[in-house]
């Protein structure tokens, strides 16, 4: 099976790399830049570039799971396809955010109201399969204490919906500076490919769908690391937190985002503090720009302002350290 998680992790690098030759000089051709953020203003200077550069990733992982994942699907396993589906969808809704925002050349797209149903309806579609075809149940695991938690039906479902939903919105919040979401990402995916290498057979075909997602970002990250040639634009965020928050649940552990998730769940926070902070003072801020990634760049706090390259280490090397702390978490699950 290792040489089958390779095979994913190298095609797809390879397909993403390849692919991104031809793709962001098309996107330059067809003027599909992206309107950045004029609040700072270092990232004046990046309007203009291209967006939905997460495609590269989204195609390469795609041909992975219809080509190392094939055999799979000859067996009659298809939970990779399952999860790529779901995660397509998620991708589907960020492509229509980001023709939205090209349209009115401007940082907005389709409203949160449209987006949050979009995202509601996927999530519990998602949830019913996966239940239907018994790769999750109403009792919940627990990390760290290696047990579960018994759960009506009805109320999994509605705190799978709102795990789901979160996550999504969580991974493209923390979409802000080049390279950002996909560093951060990286060790959250890899986790994924070590807990399948550690548990064996029943997640072979999920392990195969983690290790080309993490070659195609790896890929992608060729392009988006500072300064970006392009960024993955909601095309590519939404995608990625619906492939995250799909892994979590066809692993059966969701909680893990817990732990697992911690930066998104930092940028997250920063941000609905950020906001009920502003409205309940009237117009005071905690930070000096959400979400956290731009309070720092800002130099909140210290003085600080931390360099884009230098945020890029930080958080992926903190996201690392919680993707160790996780493994820590669920390795006592099954027995070896």
């Amino acid at each position: 099976m290792t040489i089958k998680l390779i095979t994913a992790f190298v095609l797809a690098f390879l397909f993403a790399t390849a692919f991104g030759k031809y793709y962001i000089p098309w996107l330059r051709k067809q003027k599909m830049g992206q309107q950045t953020k004029t609040e700072v203003q270092q990232h004046l200077s990046k309007s203009g570039t291209p967006g939905m550069g997460g495609v590269m990733f989204i195609f390469a992982v795609t041909l992975v799971c219809l080509t190392v994942g094939f055999e799979g699907m000859l067996n009659g396993r298809f939970e990779h396809i399952f999860v790529l589906l779901f995660a397509w969808v998620y991708g589907i809704i960020g492509f229509l955010d980001d023709w939205e925002k090209l349209k009115k050349k401007q940082n907005t797209g389709l409203t949160a109201k449209q987006k949050f149903l979009l995202q509601l309806a996927a999530a519990l579609v998602f949830i019913l399969v996966l239940r239907h075809t018994g790769f999750v149940n109403t009792s919940l695991y627990v990390p760290f204490f290696n047990t579960t938690i018994h759960m009506p039906e009805w109320l999994y479902f509605i705190f799978a919906a709102f795990v789901i939903v979160g996550t999504v919105n969580a991974v493209n919040i923390t979409d802000g500076i080049d390279g950002l979401a996909t560093g951060t990402s990286l060790p959250v995916v890899f986790f994924f490919v070590v807990m399948n290498m550690f548990w064996g057979d029943k997640y072979n075909e999920l392990g195969i769908f983690a290790s080309g997602l993490m070659g195609g970002m790896m890929g992608f990250l060729v392009y988006n690391f500072n300064p970006a040639k392009c960024f993955m634009g909601d095309t590519g965020s939404l995608f990625l937190g619906g492939a995250v928050a799909a892994l979590a649940f066809a692993y059966d552990m969701p909680l893990i985002l817990v732990t697992l998730g911690f930066i998104y769940i930092i940028e997250t926070l920063s941000d609905i503090i950020q906001i009920g902070y502003f409205k309940l003072s009237h117009g005071k801020r905690i930070f000096k720009m959400a979400p956290f990634h731009h309070h720092l760049e800002l130099g909140g706090w210290t003085g600080k302002k931390w360099k884009e390259k230098e945020l890029f280490v930080l958080f992926t090397g903190i996201s690392l350290a919680m993707a160790i702390i996780s493994f820590i978490g669920v390795y006592n699950r099954f027995p070896m």
